[in-house]
């Protein structure tokens, strides 16, 4: 027989999963009657419970172990975004009595449907997942173990319990608008929109501003950035826009990189605007004019929310939008005929 979950407990008691959850912890709202049944049922099918850590925090608290899950896709051989995004979640948890590991969810694994290792082995409280993942994964994921599960710079309507999201959309509006008061019509969009759910929202800030001031987008101006797998490339149209709109600053830097070598300047030629305003490693640092996604404030919250949902696994489902702020840099010129517009 499989490894015995809390929801096995609850079909053969007859209750929640979050009562079964109370009882097994020690916490309130269970009675007496009720919680014996439930630790002798738990006994009886052999569920083995997740040893509390024994290492102290603060003040003489228990440590609360929390994991993170990274997809490979996301990962290369220079420092990426992500690993930034949980270095400031490790950061955050040293005040907050927490101990953060991580894991690299490999291609085989989420195709596969293979559970994390800190999952399978009960040893964390919490999982919060940094950045998209296949969604018949997280439906796996949720139903083999109760932790709370926290998605990071993602969203999912249906399997998202409590999210943490930058300001994708209103970021990507501003950063268009940014452009049209500058004089710029004529502006193409680099991502891959199908790839993850932030650079589709990104892209429907970006559509946003086009359709407020009638402009439209050529088929060819949707422009391709990556696999589903993450590799990326990207493939320049044949008619040039006057700017391109990344969905990130990597894509932003390989555009120029690639613009540069069909004798292109940026920003005397073309202009190039990204979104996360982060200097990959490795990439020298092209000054892009970038919207700054404040992701230590989304470390935070999400740290919160998990710690808030181990305390109490029945508070409603939450949604956190962090927003962030235009930074102004070397490549965008002044196209000469809208500069005065608000972009408010």
């Amino acid at each position: 027989m499989g490894k015995i979950r809390m929801a096995d407990i609850a079909r053969q008691v007859g209750v929640s999963t979050v009562t079964v959850h109370n009882a097994l912890s020690g916490q309130k709202g269970v009675s007496d009657e009720l919680r014996d049944k439930i630790l002798k049922t738990a006994d009886e099918m052999g569920y083995r419970k997740r040893q509390e850590p024994a290492v102290k925090g603060t003040g003489g608290k228990t440590l609360k172990n929390i994991g993170v899950l990274i997809s490979e896709k996301f990962l290369a051989s220079y420092t990426t975004y992500y690993w930034k995004m949980y270095q400031e979640i490790v950061l955050n948890a040293s005040d907050k009595n927490c101990i953060v590991a991580v894991e690299v969810l490999k291609h085989y694994g989420e195709d596969h449907q293979v559970l994390p290792r800190f999952v399978a082995e009960n040893a964390i409280e919490g999982l919060i997942v940094l950045g998209e993942i296949n969604k018949d994964y997280l439906r796996f994921l949720k139903s083999e173990t109760e932790i709370p599960i926290i998605f990071l710079d993602f969203y999912d309507e249906e399997l998202a319990n409590d999210v943490v999201i930058g300001d994708g959309f209103y970021g990507m509006y501003l950063m268009t608008e940014y452009l049209y008061a500058r004089g710029f019509r004529r502006m193409a969009y680099v991502g891959s929109i199908h790839a993850v759910s932030n650079i589709m929202d990104r892209y429907c800030g970006f559509y946003k501003s086009l359709t407020r001031h009638g402009l439209t987008l050529p088929p060819e101006w949707l422009i391709e950035d990556r696999s589903l797998h993450g590799d990326m490339s990207i493939i320049l149209p044949e008619e040039m826009p006057e700017a391109f709109v990344c969905n990130c600053d990597l894509a932003a830097g390989m555009l120029i990189l690639e613009l540069e070598r069909c004798g292109l300047r940026v920003p005397e030629d073309i202009s190039v605007v990204g979104f996360d305003n982060y200097l990959y490693p490795g990439f020298p640092d092209m000054k892009i004019t970038s919207y700054e996604v404040d992701t230590m404030a989304m470390s935070r919250v999400a740290l919160e929310k998990v710690l808030k949902r181990i305390k109490n696994p029945a508070c409603s489902r939450s949604l956190d939008i962090i927003s962030g702020h235009i930074v102004e840099k070397e490549s965008v010129r002044n196209a000469g005929t809208g500069g005065k517009e608000s972009i408010a």
